[in-house]
């Protein structure tokens, strides 16, 4: 909606959010200061501000169970994310003097493929078949088969297992096929997982855990019956499927 009110689409034109009075005249009085710790005031107050990468990092400096190990997940976080915003800084800046009316059209094309991108994870998190990932299917198309090359069966068939790898940005293999009526474990097996993909989420399964970087993470799914299991990172950035057959 930010990103449609700066292109100026009808309807969303007085479409503005703005915090408490008393937090811009705080902000606006700090933006003008002179002293050195001005800028260390602004940059703590951007906590404040929902972000889905904060709140992941966030979430996995909890799970270290320890204040030297999550103050230390922050610090990276903070010390390598750092360059990038600094350069996002300098750029904004020339652009405002550069482009002038140009800037608002650009900010809103922004916000708005951002807000989708974002959108679109949540869609992906509740297993909406307006999902990207779920579109092919939802409007007919065929999907692509499942892969059963990772699952193995007990020698009497009384069990199952599959294997899923958690690699940097991806889960593997996509769709898993697995038998419906068996006892199945699910195991997601992280090779240098660094990333959102870590945070798995499985809504149906109950399931909400952070991964290790390395090794391998067994879930009891039990007895499944026919049908498909979806799971995502916590974000949705990342997805997959287990088919049940």
């Amino acid at each position: 909606m930010l990103g449609l009110a700066q292109l100026g689409m009808p309807g969303f034109k007085g479409f503005v959010i703005t915090p408490p009075s008393s937090w811009l005249r705080l902000v606006r009085g700090r933006a003008r200061s002179q002293a050195a710790l001005a800028p260390a005031v602004l940059g703590f107050a951007t906590i404040l501000i929902p972000c889905g990468v904060t709140l992941s990092v966030m979430a996995l400096a909890l799970t270290s169970g320890s204040w030297v190990g999550g103050a230390a997940t922050m610090a990276v976080f903070v010390i390598g994310t750092s360059p990038l915003f600094t350069l996002i800084g300098y750029l904004a800046l020339k652009a405002v003097t550069t482009w002038k009316n140009r800037l608002a059209i650009a900010t809103g094309v922004v916000l708005l493929g951002m807000g989708l991108y974002t959108f679109n994870g949540g869609l992906t998190i509740l297993g909406s078949p307006l999902a990207a990932r779920n579109l092919a299917s939802t409007l007919g198309f065929e999907e692509a088969p499942a892969d059963a090359s990772t699952v193995t069966a007990a020698a009497d068939g009384s069990t199952q297992t599959a294997v899923i790898t958690v690699s940097p940005g991806s889960y593997s293999p996509g769709n898993v096929l697995v038998k419906a009526g068996v006892p199945t474990k699910q195991v997601f097996r992280s090779e240098n997982a660094a990333g959102c993909e870590r945070a798995l989420v499985i809504g149906s399964l109950g399931v909400d855990e952070v991964l290790p970087a390395n090794g391998d993470t067994v879930i009891d799914a039990g007895t499944l019956e026919a049908g498909t299991i979806e799971y995502s990172c916590a974000m949705g950035m990342y997805s997959g499927l287990i088919t049940v057959q």
